[in-house]
């Protein structure tokens, strides 16, 4: 690893293999509905201009799932991209904020399990939420909070937004300890909905059904503050 890599370039590079048999292939276009000029790709990316691309209108992915960065190097705001057609930028962000794309790597999903704790403070401390091979839309409908200080994935990959029902700002948890919300890249320690990413190698059937994060409609039930379990739509407590 270069001395000279960024932090969001070290991430990339530690994590854009996938698991064993993983292949990846998206193709973006320059201008909405799949028009213009495209470039194929199978690997990450730093800067899609050096394929020729002056923009990115649309985006077809092939086989996945991949995250998108607004800016080069895997830098900026984070646009998680599953299997599927994106006809315009709307399609794979509702941030106000940016609707660029600029760089994008593979994802790495390496489990057909996953389990994501959630914590109030930083350094993995305060209250602690974890969920379990389930999405979340709201963590306050479902008695927690939208500070999330740290985070731990334990198993998956895991995309966190902003605002309810899968909305705002993305941030993409691949397996490791997030010990400060500077670590996913966020202005400040919110999150206020999680889901699970998936990949079409664990799962046959697919995801909940989502075009994009913004129509989500996952089912998901009660988990309390303290330390509840949100377990395949059931609800344990558990004492530390």
């Amino acid at each position: 690893m270069s001395e000279q890599q960024s932090a969001p370039e070290q991430l990339a590079a530690g994590k854009s293999q996938g698991g064993a048999g993983a292949t990846y292939k998206v193709v973006l276009f320059e201008f909405e509905n799949f028009q213009g000029r495209k470039a194929e790709f199978s690997a990450e990316c730093k800067d899609v201009s050096e394929k020729g691309l002056e923009k990115v209108g649309s985006v077809l992915v092939e086989s996945g799932p991949w995250v998108g960065y607004d800016r080069q190097g895997f830098a900026g705001e984070q646009f998680v991209l599953e299997k599927g057609e994106y006809p315009r930028w709307d399609t794979w962000t509702n941030s106000q904020y940016s609707y660029s794309f600029w760089s994008m790597r593979p994802l790495k999903v390496d489990s057909a399990e996953h389990k994501l704790h959630l914590f109030e403070s930083p350094g993995f401390t305060g209250k602690k939420m974890e969920i379990v091979d389930d999405d979340v839309p709201s963590l306050w409908g479902h008695g927690f909070q939208d500070r999330v200080a740290s985070v731990k994935a334990l198993n998956g990959t895991w995309v966190g937004y902003m605002y309810p029902g899968y909305r705002g700002r993305q941030y993409v948890f691949e397996r490791g300890d997030f010990k400060h919300w500077n670590d996913w890249d966020s202005p400040a320690p919110q999150i206020q909905s999680v889901r699970r990413v998936r990949d079409m190698q664990w799962h046959k059937r697919g995801a909940c059904p989502l075009p994009h994060p913004n129509h989500g409609k996952c089912c998901s039930r009660l988990v309390r503050s303290a330390m509840y379990v949100l377990v395949a739509n059931k609800v344990c407590l558990t004492r530390n």
